[in-house]
């Protein structure tokens, strides 16, 4: 979801990388945490996020469209996002408890937080979201360990390839006169990277590369 304001804005005013010391940890939130209340549709998730839901909880992807995620438009294009319940609107994964039921296995967007990425020249870096966690005592932390993901700089790379496939996708689709051609579009993209499963028992990202590079050669035609 792109965000239509200046960096100075948002952000502490400086750029990092994964290599980078940054003032992140809230030392545990203790289960009340705000970022996990209230984030509407905001949550969204990419295929490496499905693949490690859809394969740690043994659950395909349409079974999490029952209660866990949902479907909105990003842009122009469907994409799913985590799912907020009750009067609280609480993430669809907190327990009684409030706290984290898949925190091992988390979304990209919830590793992060309170960083945020920014992207440029086909490459990104993470920025620190100013005002954005409500815990003001902080730690510093390498952005790599609070990443926490394997196989980072193949993760950064894939981030990176599916934010500018999804660029592509946007202008083409909002290009469009054809209704029925926007919804085919649409339709094919979240099969081929979400409703298709992935093997469980080979890497993701040759599996992703194959689909995208399927994916950028339609969109092309």
């Amino acid at each position: 979801m792109k965000r239509n304001c200046s960096l100075d804005e948002i952000s502490d005013g400086n750029l990092y990388t994964c290599e980078d010391l940054v003032e992140v940890s809230c030392n545990g939130c203790k289960g009340d945490a705000m970022c996990c209340h209230g984030m509407g549709n905001t949550i969204i998730l990419d295929p490496y996020d499905i693949y490690r839901l859809t394969t740690n909880s043994n659950m395909a992807f349409e079974e999490l469209l029952k209660d866990r995620i949902e479907l909105n438009l990003v842009d122009g294009v469907i994409l799913p996002n985590l799912k907020m319940t009750g009067e609280s609107e609480s993430c669809a994964y907190l327990n009684e408890k409030g706290r984290c039921n898949i925190h091992s296995y988390r979304p990209g967007i919830c590793r992060i937080f309170p960083l945020g990425r920014v992207y440029d020249d086909h490459s990104f870096q993470y920025f620190l979201q100013a005002d954005e966690c409500q815990y003001n005592s902080r730690t510093k932390v390498r952005v790599s360990k609070w990443i926490d993901t394997p196989e980072l700089t193949q993760y950064e790379k894939f981030l990176t390839d599916w934010h500018y496939f999804l660029n592509d996708a946007e202008i083409i689709i909002k290009s469009a006169q054809d209704e029925k051609l926007i919804k085919n579009l649409n339709m094919y993209l979240l099969n081929s990277f979400f409703v298709r499963t992935y093997d469980r028992d080979n890497n993701f990202y040759p599996q992703f590369e194959r689909r995208l590079e399927e994916a950028a050669k339609l969109l092309k035609r």
